[in-house]
């Protein structure tokens, strides 16, 4: 049996991969924060008052880290329309014959560690697609409503532009429930995306991690096997 030649493929644009970090790095803050603004820690305070600002530091970091979510998303979004054939918005929608036969295969890879043929998707594979297209609508979601509360103690453009999800949601303690309940999609999905992530890069061997620092995929080519001599 012949070893198999690997080809190194450019699957992960710059912009791809400078939002994903940017992305890891404000839902992590965003999520600690949330919880901190949730339920605020009783620090032990000594001095004046005013030195003691760490809720309104938290506050501040958590619209800040917002803001940033926000327009990185809208510059995925416009780069889902501009990018190579593995970042486009079509990838997220996978309803091809192959895509949803490849869901089957990947599922059973994932849930029952079943052994198969090689995946052969080089991007995200499907069920990965829709994930990430439900993730979206989850930061559509967040996006709304975290900028709907803030638009009560803001008079900036943006958060003004969705002051009125909070009466069609009836009331902010109402949105604040969902918007926190939501924060859990997160938490959850990090943890397993963490897993599948190093899980498919120990059983493909495609540098999957590696791929996300710099951009490159190794893509497994099959040779004819010489025929077994008598």
């Amino acid at each position: 049996m012949q070893t198999p030649i690997m080809r190194r493929v450019y699957v992960w644009e710059f912009p791809v991969r400078l939002y994903h970090w940017v992305n890891f790095a404000c839902v992590l803050t965003l999520i600690v924060t949330g919880f901190i603004i949730g339920r605020p820690l009783n620090l032990p305070r000594t001095g004046e008052a005013y030195a003691n600002y760490y809720f309104g530091t938290v506050r501040f970091v958590h619209f800040a880290a917002a803001f940033v979510f926000f327009f990185n998303f809208v510059g995925r979004i416009y780069w889902g329309f501009v990018g190579n054939r593995y970042a486009r918005w079509d990838q997220f929608v996978p309803l091809r014959p192959a895509q949803l036969r490849e869901v089957a295969q990947v599922l059973k890879t994932d849930l029952l560690l079943a052994k198969g043929p090689p995946i052969e998707s080089v991007g995200h594979n499907a069920p990965a697609g829709w994930t990430y297209l439900l993730t979206f609508l989850v930061f559509l979601f967040q996006s709304a409503t975290g900028f709907g509360l803030y638009a009560a103690m803001s008079n900036a453009r943006l958060p003004q532009l969705f002051a009125w999800i909070v009466p069609l949601m009836g009331g902010d303690f109402a949105v604040r429930q969902w918007h926190h309940a939501m924060m859990w999609f997160f938490v959850i999905f990090s943890m397993v995306h963490v897993y599948l992530v190093f899980y498919h890069d120990y059983v493909e061997g495609r540098g999957v991690i590696s791929s996300m620092a710099g951009g490159w995929k190794f893509i497994e080519e099959h040779p004819a096997e010489p025929r077994d001599r008598a």
